[in-house]
């Protein structure tokens, strides 16, 4: 009896990893132009870098919004699987402080599609709701890690560190902002180390 499934060609899956290089290679230019440049980027430059025709982005992504969704998750995703892969690299400290760096460059993709994630809001609340339990898992996996080794102070609560965090969104944006942040983690971090 014939399979039910048609059978796929090498080609159409050489074309089907080409697509999935290239969509992949559309999110990681677009998350790097929005930090820089903010969400009105030219998607037509975003294509180029990417090395791909606008006609390609548009398949994959059929409105700036779209574009701005995908990257966002992104943005949540990685930031989420970070503080694993720091956490089985560094003692429970660094892991945290390198967490919270990245957490800046999540900020600062998250500053640039500001206007774009507003109209998200309205149209697709679950992403943000999603996001946030994301980023609170994460961070509270590290603090409880750092607090139980003792590292960290022990008092210090999940919500503390997340409003001590967003306020580097409120920085001003300037050419040594990220310079800025990283200082400002730096000082959080100086607080929140038990002294030996």
């Amino acid at each position: 009896m014939a399979s039910a499934e048609p059978k796929t060609s090498p080609a159409s899956t050489k074309l089907r990893a080409d697509a999935r290089r290239n969509r992949d290679r559309l999110i990681e230019v677009a998350a790097a132009a929005f930090a820089e440049n903010g969400v009105e980027t030219s998607l037509e430059d975003i294509a180029r870098q990417a090395g791909v025709g606008i006609g390609t982005l548009y398949r994959h992504f059929p409105s700036r919004e779209h574009l701005v969704e995908v990257v966002y998750r992104r943005e949540l995703e990685s930031l989420a699987t970070a503080a694993t892969e720091l956490a089985e690299k560094h003692t429970p400290d660094v892991a945290l402080e390198e967490w919270m760096c990245r957490f800046v460059g999540y900020i600062a993709t998250k500053r640039g599609m500001a206007n774009s994630l507003r109209i998200l809001m309205t149209s697709n609340s679950s992403l943000f709701s999603e996001g946030s339990g994301l980023i609170r898992g994460a961070l509270e996996s590290l603090l409880k890690t750092a607090g139980d080794k003792g590292c960290i102070r022990s008092d210090i609560e999940t919500s503390d560190l997340l409003h001590a965090l967003s306020s580097i969104y409120s920085i001003p944006e300037s050419p040594e902002w990220r310079e800025r942040s990283h200082r400002l983690i730096g000082l959080l971090m100086d607080g929140l180390r038990t002294r030996r």
